[in-house]
């Protein structure tokens, strides 16, 4: 269950007009948060963001689906619990319980700025040239022109 004030920087995002990915990106933020402070681990960086993305499907983010076939059924459970959350069910407390146990046995490496360091330049070489150009661009379009300002002026020191 996320926290409200993730919730609202989420909805916050949103109503800005900032992409999912960015609103997704605060429930990321959030779990690795949680990693850090020793609440439960993660295996890797990419359980713990995959577990921020479920998250924020949960709380109503319109995500793209993901590729292989297993984590497109969950998504799709979880896109359907945000639209009714009466359909999903109850999740029996043996369950809940056991999830929680194996996520505290688990290390909170997963979360350092290095194993997430080394995923992100793992997932940036997977993509080209062009698209990172071009992600760049986008983002430097939605940062407004106060945000444009200070990054030139961050460039120039």
């Amino acid at each position: 269950m996320p926290e409200k004030k993730t919730v609202d920087r989420a909805k916050q995002d949103k109503r800005e007009g900032k992409s999912a990915s960015t609103q997704a990106g605060e429930f990321v933020k959030e779990q690795i948060h949680h990693v850090r402070e020793g609440k439960h681990g993660v295996r890797s960086a990419k359980q713990a963001i995959a577990i921020g993305l479920s998250e924020a499907r949960r709380s109503g983010v319109k995500l793209p689906a993901p590729k292989s076939e297993p984590a497109r059924e969950k998504a799709k459970r979880d896109t359907q619990a945000a639209r009714d959350p009466k359909a999903r069910g109850h999740t029996s407390v043996s369950r809940s319980r056991a999830t929680t146990t194996a996520l505290q046995r688990e290390s909170t490496r997963g979360a350092s700025s290095v194993s997430l360091s080394r995923h992100s330049h793992a997932v940036a070489k997977q993509r080209t040239a062009a698209d990172r150009s071009a992600s760049a661009r986008k983002g430097a379009q939605t940062k407004g022109a106060a945000g444009r300002s200070a990054a030139a002026k961050k460039a120039a020191q």
